[in-house]
């Protein structure tokens, strides 16, 4: 089972600007789509229209090789988990999960009971939402959706609303998800470190365009262009010009070297827990650099620095694509 777009277009009713544009990607069976980009890049709207509750302009939309395009919603057989957890507030977690299964499903109390026990909310079968922590009802949804029996499964943000202390538990489910389901999933985010946790394939949305798709790490430091290098990251790609060319290196890629080629001093410092990043001016600029906490340069100290030649990305000046 595959889920193939190619060049979508889409647009919200009464606006003539794009929202989407040229839109094309594959995800397999059993694979998961970490789709990161920055909000108003259309992430939502995507998950919306492959859903069908947006209709597309153009391009086309095939499931297995069918085109699914123009079908309703309910045809599509897609479920989308929306970032509001949208239970219904006057039903139990149990009434809420029946709610998705077909009338003629046989057994239901017992595929509910296993779902609820898959995702970890079985102790909360007979409460209202409101009595759930937000990582237990962000589970009841995903446990909903797969109930549905759906081939193509679709996570709107499900981290956003989360305190931090859940988000790597409710992470961990997610990426869980296969283990109960076995069509593809599109994970919608604007954070780059849950895209990476999650993804097995990573895709960048920006200003409604894909601007990379592919291996989580190789679009991580060999971006594709600029605009990904700028985006992704807890601190951004350093880039400086040199000889025409734009030169990228990720902060963690540059290493402290006695006597390395490149000289500067550190004029700011920030500790982050078992990191810290350096500020350090040098003939380039001021290069961000990650070190470990336990390094003692402050602001003030002279230090040279190495850029390892695998970790250097270069990018046209005129278009901002990488350097083949």
């Amino acid at each position: 089972m595959t889920l193939a777009a190619r060049d979508l277009v889409a647009a919200y009713p009464g606006r003539s600007n794009a929202a989407l544009e040229g839109i094309s990607f594959d995800v397999a069976a059993g694979t998961t789509l970490a789709i990161v980009g920055p909000s108003g890049a259309g992430k939502t709207t995507l998950l919306r229209a492959i859903a069908g509750l947006l209709r597309l302009r153009g391009g086309d939309l095939r499931l297995d090789g069918s085109s699914i395009a123009g079908l309703p919603p309910q045809e599509r057989r897609v479920a989308l988990v929306f970032q509001d957890d949208a239970l219904f507030a006057n039903m139990t977690v149990r009434e809420n999960l029946r709610f998705a299964l077909r009338a003629s499903a046989g057994r239901s109390d017992e595929r509910i009971v296993a779902a609820a026990a898959a995702l970890h909310v079985a102790p909360q079968l007979d409460r209202r939402p409101r009595r759930l922590s937000g990582g237990e009802r962000q589970r009841a949804s995903i446990a909903r959706a797969l109930l549905s029996e759906p081939a193509v499964l679709l996570l709107d943000e499900p981290l956003a609303h989360l305190d931090p202390s859940l988000r790597r538990s409710v992470r961990d489910e997610i990426v869980g998800v296969h283990q109960r389901f076995a069509g593809p999933v599109l994970y919608v985010t604007h954070d780059h470190v849950d895209a990476m946790s999650v993804g097995d394939v990573l895709a960048v949305l920006i200003d409604g365009r894909l601007q990379d798709v592919g291996d989580p790490e190789r679009v991580y430091d060999a971006p594709r262009n600029l605009a990904v290098a700028r985006f992704l990251g807890e601190r951004p790609m350093n880039l400086f010009e040199r000889d025409g060319t734009i030169v990228g290196i990720r902060p963690e890629r540059i290493e402290l070297s006695a006597g390395g080629p490149v000289a500067g001093a550190v004029i700011r410092r920030e500790t982050t827990g078992a990191d810290a990043y350096l500020d350090v001016q040098t003939s380039y600029g001021v290069l961000s650099v990650r070190v470990a906490a336990s390094e003692p340069a402050r602001a003030g100290d002279a230090l040279t620095l190495e850029f390892p030649a695998r970790w250097v990305c270069r990018f046209e000046a005129s278009t901002g694509n990488a350097v083949a």
